[in-house]
């Protein structure tokens, strides 16, 4: 059956100046497990560094770039930032989540992977690729704006909104799972510009829930 999903190709970034790339691996893989297993999807790292993951539902598309990629940088070595690099493509294919990703070839993973290939030449870390969609121009747009938000996180920034993503609490139960003061969570999120990436998370989750094409 075709259907509407979402495909993440990506790569980490600059991982062989890792220190302990057995760590960085291990913290990648995490990261995949975790998110398929949230969002039902599958996912696999390939040729190391590189990683694909596949998921039923558009909506859950971008919360898991966000969410890989603060799982990264939060877990950063003290020389070296961790991040990595994702195209996201949404599109129609006969994928099921019971499938592997790395027998699946339609179209929709095919974008993905040339999205990937094209962001290797720029300085981009995230990348939103539409089909068949009247305000693509837009949606990428405001992408390029998120993606230059992420870039500017510390490793702290990037765990609370890790945590605030996966546990979806009010600040006073962040703060007591972080061990900091409330005001100190309210800084770090003010740091991370919260309120502006849960407004895009937000703005683009309604936005594919309402167009199904």
């Amino acid at each position: 059956m075709v259907q509407r999903i979402a495909v993440l190709t990506g790569d980490l970034v600059d991982s062989r100046k890792a220190s302990d790339p057995k760590r960085l691996f291990k913290e990648l893989d995490t990261a995949i497990e975790a998110i398929t297993g949230r969002y039902g999807g599958q996912g696999e790292r390939y040729r190391g560094d590189g990683f694909q993951i596949a998921l039923p539902d558009p909506v859950s598309a971008l919360p898991a770039a966000v969410l890989l990629r603060a799982a990264l940088i939060r877990h950063s070595e003290k020389n070296q930032r961790w991040d990595a690099r994702i195209a996201v493509a949404i599109g129609k294919d006969r994928w099921q989540p019971e499938q592997r990703v790395t027998a699946a070839s339609g179209e929709v993973f095919v974008r993905s992977g040339q999205t990937l290939d094209a962001m290797s030449e720029g300085t981009s870390h995230l990348c939103l690729s539409l089909s068949g969609d009247a305000e693509s121009e837009c949606l990428t747009l405001l992408t390029r704006f998120v993606d230059d938000l992420i870039d500017g996180w510390s490793r702290y920034a990037a765990e609370v909104v890790y945590l605030c993503l996966w546990h979806d609490e009010s600040q006073q139960a962040l703060a007591k799972r972080l061990g900091i003061s409330q005001p100190g969570v309210h800084k770090r999120l003010r740091a991370a510009r919260w309120s502006l990436l849960d407004d895009y998370l937000r703005y683009l989750g309604q936005r594919f829930k309402d167009d199904p094409r």
